[in-house]
C-alpha cells in the first residue's frame, strides 16, 4: 500500500498522499463505490485516471472513512457527511487528500512543466518572478502559485472567482515551505494559510482558511 506520506498541520487536520503504482484490479480490492462514484469510474477511459479515482478511495480508508461518507454537490465540491472539511487531488500518479475537522481546506498536487510559463499572465503577474535567477525556479515558484490559487479556488467553489483578479498569494521564500493568501471577492476579504512541498517533480499545495 503505497501511502506515499502523512502530514499533520495541526490537531484537527490531517493530509494523505498517496503514489499510484498499483493496477486497476489490485486497487478495486475492497473498494466499494457508491452508484454514483461507481458511474463515474465506469466512464472513465484512462487507466490513468481509473487509478487516481481508486487510490483516492484508499485515501479515504486511511482517514477513517468510505465512499459512502463521501458526497459532492451540485458544482462537483465534495463533502463528508460527518460536517468535516474535505478536498481531494490528483495528478498523474500521485493523489491527495486533506480531512479538517474545523476549518475549510484545499489542496492541488500539479507536476512542474514548462508549459506554466506560457499560461503564467493568466493567473499572476509574471514579471513579480523574474528576479528568480533561472527558468526552473520560475517554474517551481510559478507552479506553487498555481497550486495554491486552484487549493483557494476549491474552498470558494464559486464560479466567476478569477485566479488573476481575485486571489492574491504572498510572495515567499522556497525555503519557507509556507505564505499566506487572501480572496477578495464581490466585497468580501477572506484570509487563507498556505504550505507546500516538492517532491518527484511535484508540488504540494494546500490551503486552511483562517
Amino acid at each position: 500500500m503505497p501511502l506515499f506520506k502523512t502530514i499533520t498541520p495541526n490537531p484537527s487536520t490531517q493530509v494523505y498522499i498517496w503514489k499510484v503504482e498499483e493496477s486497476v484490479e489490485a486497487l478495486s480490492e475492497n473498494v466499494n463505490l457508491t452508484p454514483h462514484c461507481q458511474a463515474r469510474f465506469e466512464s472513465m477511459k484512462s487507466q490513468l485516471h481509473q487509478r487516481g479515482f481508486l487510490s483516492i478511495r484508499h485515501l479515504l480508508h486511511v482517514a477513517g472513512y468510505t465512499d459512502h461518507d463521501l458526497y459532492y454537490t451540485e458544482n462537483g465540491k465534495p463533502h463528508l457527511k460527518d460536517g468535516k472539511y474535505i478536498s481531494i487531488t490528483h495528478s498523474y500518479n500521485f493523489t491527495a487528500i486533506i480531512v479538517s475537522e474545523t476549518v475549510e481546506v484545499g489542496i492541488d498536487i500539479e507536476m512542474q512543466r514548462d508549459k506554466i510559463l506560457r499560461i503564467a499572465s493568466r493567473f499572476t503577474p509574471l514579471k513579480e518572478y523574474r528576479t528568480l535567477a533561472n527558468d526552473d525556479a520560475v517554474i517551481r515558484k510559478l507552479t506553487i502559485v498555481w497550486g495554491a490559487k486552484e487549493a483557494l479556488y476549491k474552498i470558494y467553489g464559486v464560479k466567476g472567482l478569477s485566479f488573476l483578479q481575485h486571489i492574491n498569494v504572498t510572495d515567499f521564500d522556497f525555503e519557507d515551505y509556507k505564505t499566506d493568501a487572501v480572496i477578495n471577492y464581490h466585497g468580501k476579504h477572506s484570509k487563507y494559510a498556505i504550505d507546500f512541498m516538492e517532491f518527484e517533480g511535484f508540488t504540494c499545495v494546500y490551503a486552511q482558511a483562517l
